[in-house]
């Protein structure tokens, strides 16, 4: 009985188109609706649209959460660390004021430009691997990129 309904799970997500992840993420990546192209997922700095103003693809029901304040930490501490480093080998002897003022700055200015960059391609993500209310989600009719075809499944003897 259980692998009848494995079957049939699996017969059910079969039938729904596949979404290219790279192609959304790209499209998330620049703020832009990974449905259509063309309009974007956030609405201010990291409000996000309801619903797509193009093609109406619903966004309202995204969980992004604390991942992309992580990932801009992430990213953020990873840069300016071996910036850092790269800085304090090439000019040991620069003023302490100069650190104060110019690694706090960079820390703020990059932190406030990747978050809703990564924020949008975490939606655009979250859209093509059918997550968090996405599974339901219809294809609108002017969809910018082409399904993939799935793969073949498996015989299980």
């Amino acid at each position: 009985m259980p692998d009848n309904l494995f079957d049939d799970a699996n017969s059910a997500s079969s039938a729904r188109p596949t979404r290219d992840a790279w192609a959304a993420l790209k499209l998330g990546l620049r703020g832009r609706c990974p449905a259509c192209g063309k309009g974007k997922i956030l609405s201010g700095y990291l409000t996000v649209n309801p619903t797509c103003p193009v093609c109406h693809e619903e966004f309202f029901h995204h969980r992004a959460d604390d991942f992309p304040p992580y990932i801009t930490i992430f990213v953020v501490g990873h840069i300016l660390g071996a910036t850092m480093f790269a800085v304090d080998e090439t000019w040991p002897d620069l003023p302490m004021a100069i650190h104060f003022v110019v690694w706090p700055t960079l820390v703020i200015a990059l932190s406030l430009f990747l978050l809703p960059i990564f924020k949008s391609g975490l939606i655009a993500y979250q859209w093509a691997l059918r997550m968090h209310g996405f599974e339901t989600a219809h294809v609108p009719p002017n969809c910018s990129f082409e399904p993939r075809k799935p793969l073949p499944r498996p015989s299980v003897a």
